[in-house]
């Protein structure tokens, strides 16, 4: 059963009591002021893996990811380009689907927005103010870190230690540097909402906790995220739950970040690279195989040597996927993968190689997520299925390669479209193969040509000639 590292606990713990149960992932996404980066690409391919295996495991998924469409950046950047500020939200938030659709990544089963949601945020920031755990002042209302129990969970540490070290501003009418804003009261230029604490907006700690138990419901199974968000983006969040007395996520879930250099790749900081450059220049599969090869939990440096090598294991997927196309027998209709009657395919029931590479994916999977051991072991039978079609043995090749392009299926990733020959095509390769099996290499040779030139290749392999793009 898999097992997920647990933020809150440092334990390992499986995502729901029982197999075929329901799991409600609740992921936060993107603020869309600007072209999203390869950081935000990470954490998205991390989270479709994720839930593409829980689907795979037999849990019933409910995958809720926000976007914030108001936020002090989205309006900085309104305010700096003379543009309305809704005109910026929704102009990123096209890129912002652009790109997740470019990298295969499956859309949310719900995408609230934080703007459709600012009724029920004034109700809970009253709420809290009832309560006597969120306060007013002149710029907006706080909630009192030392009021709600369990302050630092995530961030494993006490209140003392996380009052000690954070920053007092001078002038701030906050009765402890780690009080944060529930709601900010309006400033000229800026989007309002009216409210009993006066016109304003609200937090951006604030969103997340009313959609996530709005659309899970409460005790809902996974909360995921950046590293970067445990504290105090997550920490916040679970404050407000538990001062409000409302069971919160059960477990935490959080992806590295990518580096540049050892430091934080981000926006902020200027070293980050467009997500669209890159899967401009690279097969967007390239950058998702190159994720898994990375633990989940781990940094990732993203260059052009680890991208190319990740594009060279592609091709080998492609080459496969093409060859096993040409010598699989026209009449095995047999699904193949997880999707055919008793789990398996006709082959892959014969060749014991095939079950256990199934076995050992599961395994590491199962195991925290590990997709670099996964995808090692996919990836290496992906080249022993090719070796057995250099050798002529397409049954284990084929009962093998099957279940390898299934199992990268799982992790989202599908070899290229294997284009079928015309018939025309067909003929020329078929009248080269008799002139070469004649002797007749000068006519072979004018045929490969004539093939070439119409964009198709042929390989002479054991098993007889395959032609391909």
């Amino acid at each position: 059963m898999l097992r997920l590292l647990d933020t809150a606990t440092g334990v390992a713990v499986p995502p729901a009591e029982r197999a075929g149960a329901r799991v409600g992932l609740y992921v936060c996404g993107a603020t869309v002021y600007g072209p999203p980066h390869i950081g935000h690409g990470r954490f998205a391919l991390v989270y479709d893996v994720l839930r593409r295996y829980l689907a795979r495991s037999g849990y019933d998924v409910r995958h809720v990811s926000n976007i914030t469409d108001v936020d002090d950046k989205v309006i900085d950047r309104a305010a700096a380009e003379g543009r309305d500020w809704r005109e910026v939200a929704e102009e990123a938030e096209e890129q912002w689907w652009a790109a997740m659709d470019a990298m295969g990544v499956l859309r949310p089963h719900e995408v609230p927005h934080a703007t459709d949601y600012v009724e029920e945020m004034v109700s809970l920031v009253a709420e809290l103010v009832r309560l006597g755990v969120a306060y007013e002042t002149s710029d907006g209302v706080y909630l009192a870190c030392d009021a709600v129990e369990g302050y630092g969970t995530l961030a494993h540490q006490s209140l003392d230690s996380l009052r000690s070290g954070a920053r007092a501003v001078v002038g701030e009418e906050k009765r402890s540097p780690l009080d944060f804003a529930v709601w900010k009261k309006a400033k000229p230029g800026e989007p309002t909402w009216p409210s009993p604490f006066g016109p304003g907006r609200p937090g951006w700690h604030t969103e997340c906790v009313v959609m996530s138990l709005s659309l899970l419901g409460e005790g809902f199974e996974l909360h995921g995220g950046g590293l970067d968000l445990v504290f105090p983006h997550h920490e916040n969040e679970r404050a407000q739950a538990v001062a409000l007395g409302r069971p919160f996520a059960r477990h935490w879930v959080h992806n590295g970040l990518v580096v540049v250099g050892g430091e934080k790749m981000s926006k902020s900081l200027g070293n980050y690279t467009e997500l669209k450059t890159l899967l401009d220049a690279y097969d967007p599969r390239a950058y998702r195989l190159l994720v898994l090869r990375s633990y989940y939990r781990s940094p990732l440096e993203v260059g052009p040597s680890t991208l190319g090598d990740a594009a060279a294991a592609l091709q080998r997927v492609d080459e496969l996927a093409r060859r096993l196309e040409a010598v699989r027998p026209r009449q095995d209709t047999v699904p193949r993968g997880w999707d055919a009657p008793g789990g398996q395919s006709r082959p892959a029931a014969v060749f014991p190689a095939a079950q256990s590479l199934r076995g050992r994916f599961v395994e590491a999977m199962d195991d925290d997520l590990g997709t670099p051991r996964a995808l090692a072991e996919v990836l290496g039978a992906v080249r022993e299925a090719n070796r057995l079609l250099d050798a002529g043995e397409a049954t284990g090749a084929l009962a093998l390669g099957d279940v390898a392009l299934e199992l990268l299926g799982v992790l989202g990733i599908e070899p290229a479209g294997v284009e079928a020959p015309p018939a025309t095509i067909v003929e020329l390769a078929g009248r080269r193969e008799s002139a070469r099996r004649a002797g007749d290499y000068d006519a072979a040779d004018r045929l490969r040509d004539e093939l070439a030139a119409q964009g198709w290749k042929v390989d002479d392999l054991p098993d007889g000639p395959r032609l391909h793009r």
